[in-house]
């Protein structure tokens, strides 16, 4: 293997500048040529392709979001359209790929690698952190602290204004970020999509705290919460918004939303997140130069494994139901 290329692929999360960095120098280390692709799939489409030398990636480690930019691709979602990309690839010489994502981005790879012999390695980069077969995956440590910094902020502005605070966070299905988060944060109450709740309990447990005299709180609410409680037609599709003002209407307390939105994604990654992003990129080469393909690359206690890209696609990665109740009754 001569020449290998790199992309990101979907969200983009704070760490993957890093992941690039770390497959760019140990390519270059290896003998390797490497080829940045730009805007992910699409890239390889329209050939957007970049030589990368070690000046490439000089000083982007610390920089948050993903400067081979990322973009979601419909055509590479077709038969022709991977077809296409095969083709381009196969022009450019580029015998291997590291695609840096989330399961989107692990799809996109295992189809590649199953309709071509372009070898392909997977690096985890979402900050949900809900895919399988890695304790973590890039991003998920710097958005835990801008949520945490966030709620820090609002809790000052709760007290002052003895009021409830609804905070939504992101993670789709996935209730990672809004667990650690609530439990960092001393969230009175943490909803997440995987542990079913009622608004009835919810209103309990503010009632339990203004009768030991608590004013204020933090409801800590993943974007994804399912239909447990379904917004009503007259609010806003927010599910946060929806409970914020059942909560209103049941108990009489002001209160207010914040959503956080795609504040989450972005900022410099932390020292986790970049030492993360710089062992699995390089190991993502090794894996390339070892004839590997289909894999993905995860942390598991500690270690960087490898693992079929099949099994981070079918597995479900379990929220801990200790530490949920852990967090509910340090809250109390």
């Amino acid at each position: 293997m001569k020449k290998i290329g790199v992309l990101t692929s979907g969200g983009d999360a704070p760490g993957m500048n890093a992941a690039i960095r770390a497959v760019v120098r140990q390519g270059i280390y290896e003998g390797l040529d490497i080829i940045g692709i730009k805007r992910g799939y699409a890239g390889i489409i329209d050939s957007d392709f970049e030589v990368m030398e070690r000046g490439s990636v000089a000083d982007i480690i610390h920089r948050g979001g993903t400067f081979l930019h990322s973009a979601r691709c419909e055509e590479f979602r077709t038969k022709k359209g991977r077809e296409k990309a095969i083709e381009q690839l196969k022009y450019g010489g580029i015998e291997g790929l590291v695609v840096i994502g989330g399961d989107g981005s692990f799809k996109g790879a295992q189809l590649l690698s199953q309709e071509s012999d372009i070898n392909v390695i997977g690096v985890p980069a979402t900050i949900d952190n809900d895919i399988a077969c890695t304790d973590y995956s890039i991003g998920y440590d710097t958005a835990m602290n801008t949520i945490l910094d966030a709620i820090n902020k609002i809790r000052d502005t709760a007290t002052s204004h003895e009021r409830i605070f609804v905070v939504e966070t992101m993670g789709r299905h996935s209730g990672f970020l809004t667990l650690m988060c609530g439990l960092a944060g001393g969230a009175e109450s943490i909803l997440i999509p995987e542990i079913d709740f009622s608004i009835e309990n919810v209103c309990k447990k503010l009632k339990h705290g203004y009768d030991r005299g608590k004013l204020h709180s933090i409801i800590l609410v993943a974007e994804g919460i399912g239909d447990d409680f379904k917004p009503n037609r007259d609010v806003s599709h927010s599910k946060a918004f929806a409970l914020s003002k059942e909560i209103s209407n049941r108990m009489g307390f002001e209160t207010r939303v914040t959503v956080l939105g795609h504040l989450q994604r972005g900022g410099a990654p932390t020292a986790q997140d970049r030492i993360m992003a710089s062992r699995l990129g390089a190991v993502a080469v090794k894996l390339l130069l070892n004839g590997e393909t289909n894999k993905m690359v995860g942390i598991i206690h500690e270690e960087v494994k490898s693992f079929k890209i099949e099994e981070a696609l079918e597995g479900q990665k379990e929220i801990d139901r200790d530490i949920y109740e852990l967090a509910n009754i340090l809250s109390m």
